[in-house]
């Protein structure tokens, strides 16, 4: 069995997953092992995502864990016998493994819910826009390796499938670079917001009782929902949260803050006007 480098992060769910399945079923890892006929070792390299799992083994896995879930299980199938190399694999060992992790969950993304406090989200930001936020990381990046992380970032922005996104006029009004960033970046917000599969909706400034700023995050609709993920930016990267307790919560999250936002057309009314401001 050829072991990986690095798992992605897609892979290491997988793993978390299964274990979370024999745990339920109240197995050891050497008793799981058994009813395979592997060792203990092979268990805990598929479990961390550093060895891959047959569609045939993962079935019986699941059959001896009395997993009923058919659909659970053929989503995680699917995972497991995913052989994808997408654009994002040409940035590896040349940009942290969280951007690539993160392209590949938006690649496999059902849906995309986002909440922007402080910055326009990568998805929808400018080249120009991406340049400024880059520029001001602390140690500062190497030329190279910045234009990179743009390229990366503007790459991702092939957007097909449902997402709503819920920006602070915060996020609107800071202006990151120049006027004319600002404005630009504005204006591609406005032109985003016009497609069939995006929506964008603005919590403004005068919003009474908003205690909400820190719910800042990306909100990743898996196959199921059980395979649901929410990616938070931490100082080196992203973290991913996947655990069912804090997913429900981040779903209560994000539907309170869009209760309280503005509609579609009201939000493109309201971003209109901070661009004449400028």
């Amino acid at each position: 069995m050829v072991l990986r480098r690095e798992p992605t992060a897609r892979q290491s769910r997988l793993g978390v997953e299964l274990r979370k399945l024999r745990e339920a079923a109240g197995l050891t890892a050497v008793e799981a092992a058994a009813l395979l006929g592997v060792n203990r070792v092979q268990i805990s390299q598929i479990e961390s995502g550093f060895a891959g799992v047959s569609e045939q083994r993962l079935r019986r896995l699941a059959s001896h864990y009395a997993c009923t879930d058919q659909v659970f299980v053929d989503a995680l199938i699917a995972v497991a016998t995913d052989r994808t190399r997408g654009w994002w694999e040409r940035y590896r060992d040349l940009l942290p493994t969280s951007f690539l992790d993160l392209a590949e969950l938006e690649h496999h993304a059902l849906f995309l819910n986002e909440v922007a406090i402080l910055y326009v989200p990568g998805l929808l930001q400018t080249e120009d826009y991406a340049r400024a936020v880059f520029s001001a990381r602390v140690p500062e990046l190497a030329q190279d390796e910045m234009e990179l992380r743009v390229q990366h970032r503007l790459r991702r922005q092939s957007i097909t499938v449902p997402y709503e996104l819920l920006v602070h006029e915060a996020a609107l009004r800071i202006r990151v670079s120049d006027r004319t960033a600002s404005r630009a970046q504005l204006g591609k917000v406005l032109e985003v917001s016009q497609s069939d599969n995006i929506t964008v909706r603005v919590i403004p400034f005068d919003l009474d009782g908003f205690a909400r700023a820190a719910s800042s995050m990306t909100y990743v609709g898996g196959a199921v929902p059980k395979l649901d993920t929410v990616v938070r930016d931490v100082p080196h990267g992203s973290a991913f949260i996947d655990s069912e307790a804090q997913l429900g919560a981040f779903r209560t999250r994000f539907r309170k803050v869009e209760a309280v936002s503005l509609d579609p057309d009201r939000s493109r009314d309201f971003i209109h006007r901070l661009a004449k401001e400028l």
